[in-house]
């Protein structure tokens, strides 16, 4: 899923994220940043986000381009690899 980074608490760990499709907030989960790049998230930040059984957004990772369906950018054919961050 998609989605926009509406707030953080970096102290608390703590963070909501809208989905672009249906604009529906998502809780961040404990572990949402564990094993990804991030260190830090900025509201308005975009991101690519899993939801785990709890319905907390979870793995958030930073997408490619085509990933994150910009426009001007060609979609991914099945035969192409897939991102290495997922997507």
């Amino acid at each position: 899923m998609q989605g926009v980074i509406k707030a953080y608490d970096p102290t608390a760990g703590d963070g909501v994220v809208v989905r672009d499709t249906d604009l529906a907030e998502f809780e961040l989960a404990g572990d949402a940043l564990e094993g990804s790049i991030f260190r830090m998230l900025r509201q308005g930040q975009r991101v690519i986000f899993d939801l785990d059984e709890r319905e907390h957004a979870t793995r958030l990772r930073i997408g490619s381009e085509i990933d994150m369906g910009t426009p001007g950018f060609p979609a991914a054919h099945p035969g192409d690899r897939q991102h290495p961050q997922g997507g």
